[in-house]
């Protein structure tokens, strides 16, 4: 098990270059994350949902995502609640204390799902949350150090030295685990390091004195890394000397796969704008209004921030507006959700620019698709995860087709367009369609899946080259000796 000193200690992206590094010795691997907190979420295999960290992970041993690859999932709906997903399918939602209650029954299907993928695979790396010297969540754990003393599994620890402190995190933490805790480590790891390793020899060495724990490898500092975002969304605007769109999306309170928009990111001709709290929208070819895990909630946060009055003048200057998933809600004359499925029952005006009314249901809608863009012949795959069922005028102008049926609404003037399909960009096909929609003809297409790969390989590359990995694999086979 591979946990962190912090959150974003590089937990996901060693996980993800150690399966690769060990696929590629022909090991069966699989991944494996207790409990994840994000937003970021992949349809499986056998139609559940799952945290998009580990269905990379998943691709990095060669294989397709499956919920047994993340058993818990939370996806935060306020500062203090969030809906709680448990073997891929959403339970329901719940308060940061009714689901520390929770824990102790949720801890059964995180054993049950481990279980399950030590049978079918050779070796399971796992993935902690957070840290394991949070102290106040010690009770019940069953993301880090509880989780690992249920199935008596070997940990690592990592550390970002980008950050600073590295030596005091890894000290820190081994001091505040419980002494069995404590003898479950079997090697520290460093983080994102810039510079000549040399000049850590003495810390490293005061470091294995001081805590008897030996240093697995420093990695290095990935420059241009591409991976798949678990949850942090970059507020940085990417600029291109070649750029000739401008693509502007609002981050959302509670903004929901937002690696909707990493091909746009990538592409040298775009420059993706993230519009914060605060913030114009400034003067664009395209704003994409984002899927959103609260969409009445975050609809009235996005009115109190004048955006609604800045879309009207956007389209007004014959920009383009595209709506996904929660974001798509929004752009309809009507937001309903009588259930109580995101927050208080209730109904909240749209945006009106698409004929078209959403009831929120508690029936999540989880699927994995293809088809094409209605308006082009060019190929369109993703997936949809939403809880809404949306009627209307607008649906006989739809924007996508997706394996016989139809999905989306355009208004009438070619403007504004919606659609529940998450991952419409990724394939180069409806990428390119997509950009000559905004204005950027003949524009050539980013191959993400390539670069996706090229990541994970490059973080296996890097295992490789700066990790003892036969200090790693001899705890592999310890681990897997004791259990057979």
């Amino acid at each position: 098990m591979i946990q962190g000193t912090t959150s974003d200690a590089g937990k996901s992206a060693v996980v993800t270059g150690l399966c690769r590094a060990l696929y590629r010795r022909g090991i069966a691997v699989a991944p494996f994350k207790p409990q994840n907190m994000a937003l970021n979420s992949a349809v499986t295999v056998d139609g559940g949902e799952i945290g998009r960290s580990q269905a990379a992970q998943a691709a990095a041993c060669g294989l397709e995502p499956h919920t047994d690859m993340n058993p818990v999932l939370l996806k935060p709906t306020t500062d203090m609640g969030a809906q709680v997903i448990v073997r891929g399918q959403a339970i329901g939602n719940m308060q940061a204390l009714d689901y520390h209650a929770y824990k102790a029954t949720a801890r059964e299907a995180v054993l049950a799902a481990h279980a399950a993928l030590s049978e079918r695979f050779d070796a399971v790396v796992c993935e902690g949350a957070g840290s394991p010297a949070e102290i106040n969540l010690r009770e019940n754990d069953i993301a880090n150090m509880g989780f690992a003393e249920a199935v008596d599994c070997p940990v690592a620890l990592v550390a970002d030295i980008d950050r600073g402190g590295v030596f005091a995190s890894l000290v820190g933490t081994l001091e505040l685990l419980g002494d069995s805790e404590r003898q479950r480590v079997a090697g520290l790891i460093i983080n994102r390091f810039r510079g000549d390793p040399a000049l850590l020899t003495s810390g490293l060495d005061w470091l294995e004195a001081r805590t008897g724990k030996p240093v697995w490898g420093v990695l290095p500092y990935l420059h241009g890394l591409y991976l798949e975002a678990e949850d942090s969304l970059s507020r940085e605007t990417v600029r291109s000397s070649e750029a000739a769109l401008r693509v502007a999306v609002p981050v959302l309170p509670r903004i929901s796969n937002h690696t909707d928009f990493d091909v746009l990111r990538l592409h040298p001709r775009v420059e993706l704008i993230t519009v914060g709290p605060g913030d114009a929208i400034p003067a664009a070819d395209l704003v994409i209004l984002p899927g959103s895990k609260s969409v009445r909630a975050d609809l009235d946060w996005l009115r109190r921030q004048g955006w609604e009055q800045a879309l009207q003048r956007h389209l007004r200057y014959g920009g383009k507006l595209l709506g996904v998933c929660g974001g798509y809600q929004m752009l309809g004359r009507t937001v309903a959700d009588p259930h109580g499925v995101e927050g208080v029952p209730g109904e909240t005006p749209g945006l009106g620019l698409l004929d078209v009314k959403t009831v929120l249901a508690p029936d999540k809608q989880l699927h994995r698709v293809n088809g094409r863009l209605a308006w082009t012949d060019a190929e369109v795959t993703g997936y949809e995860i939403h809880c809404g069922h949306t009627e209307g005028p607008s649906l006989t102008r739809p924007s996508v087709q997706l394996d016989g049926r139809s999905d989306g609404a355009i208004s009438e003037d070619g403007q504004v367009m919606g659609t529940y399909l998450h991952g419409l960009f990724d394939h180069p096909q409806a990428s390119h369609a997509l950009l000559a929609w905004t204005g950027l003809e003949d524009a050539e297409t980013v191959d993400q899946a390539a670069l996706r790969e090229e990541g994970i390989d490059r973080l296996a590359d890097a295992m490789e080259a700066h990790l003892d990995m036969d200090k790693v694999l001899q705890t592999l086979v310890l681990a897997t000796d004791k259990h057979r």
